[in-house]
C-alpha cells in the first residue's frame, strides 16, 4: 500500500484517484468512445463527461456531490490528459501541462505521482 499526502493527483494507466485533505476520491477512469474519436470519462464506473470534438469538452460531476476542489481538479486533469493523448504527448508532457494549469487555478497544493502498482490500493 502506499502513504497518501493531503492533497494528490495519482495517475495510473488509464484513471487516475484524487486525494483531499486525505480522503480518496476515485477511480477517475478514461477510455476511447465506440467511435475511436471521442474520449469518455467515468467516476465509479458511471459516465460524466465526453469529449466529442477539439472544440467539445463535457464534464458533469455535480450529481456526486463531490468537494468543489475535486471536481475543479477532475476536470483539469481529465483535459490535460485529452489534450495530451490528442497532441500525442508524453506523460512527462502531460504531467507539465497539468502542473501549470493547476498552478494557474490556485490549485497547486495538489502533488502528482503516477502509480504503476497495478493494485490500486492507496493507504490514507
Amino acid at each position: 500500500m502506499s502513504r497518501l499526502v493531503p492533497n494528490e493527483i495519482i495517475l495510473n494507466d488509464d484513471e487516475f484517484w484524487i486525494v483531499s485533505r486525505h480522503e480518496l476520491f476515485g477511480p477517475f477512469v478514461y477510455q476511447w468512445s465506440g467511435d475511436l474519436y471521442g474520449i469518455e470519462f467515468t467516476y465509479q464506473g458511471s459516465k460524466f463527461g465526453e469529449v466529442c470534438s477539439d472544440e467539445e469538452f463535457f464534464a458533469d460531476l455535480k450529481p456526486y456531490g463531490l468537494p468543489i476542489s475535486v471536481s475543479r481538479v477532475a476536470a483539469l486533469t481529465a483535459g490535460a490528459i485529452v489534450v495530451g493523448i490528442r497532441a500525442g504527448a508524453s506523460l512527462d508532457e502531460r504531467v507539465s501541462h497539468l502542473i501549470a494549469l493547476l498552478e494557474k487555478f490556485q490549485l497547486d497544493r495538489f502533488s502528482i505521482r503516477e502509480s504503476t502498482s497495478g493494485n490500486n490500493r492507496f493507504e490514507i
